[in-house]
């Protein structure tokens, strides 16, 4: 059973920087593309940042672009979202998902999904 779990949120004040991290309990998922993707209340879950299983090709959301960066560590399962100059809108629940086949921001073809871990920005 492949299992996702987040880690790392809490609350921070507006330009504070916190890194979240994501461990996956499968090896299989050393070949997977690992994303984050984030959802506010009362709105859709929408694309953050996504990265092949290599580290050869990464995308953001134009609106984290130059604050945010995701990198993984196959070693050890895991893909980490670095967080900076973080803004009240950046405030939602963040979940690490999975996919088989490449960078994708539409969260449709994502396999996987862990639970999430909330991130507050406060003004």
């Amino acid at each position: 059973q492949v299992q996702l779990k987040e880690s790392g949120g809490g609350l921070v004040q507006a330009g504070d920087s916190l890194r979240l991290s994501c461990e996956h309990s499968s090896p299989t998922l050393t070949t997977y593309a690992l994303g984050w993707f984030r959802q506010a209340q009362g709105k859709d879950r929408e694309f953050v940042a996504a990265i092949s299983w290599s580290s050869g090709n990464i995308d953001y959301a134009n609106s984290v672009r130059g604050r945010f960066t995701i990198s993984r560590d196959n070693a050890k399962n895991t893909v980490d979202l670095e967080m900076r100059s973080l803004k009240v809108e950046d405030t939602a629940v963040y979940y690490c998902a999975a996919n088989s086949k490449t960078v994708y921001s539409d969260r449709a073809r994502y396999d996987y999904w862990g639970q999430g871990t909330q991130v507050t920005v406060s003004s």
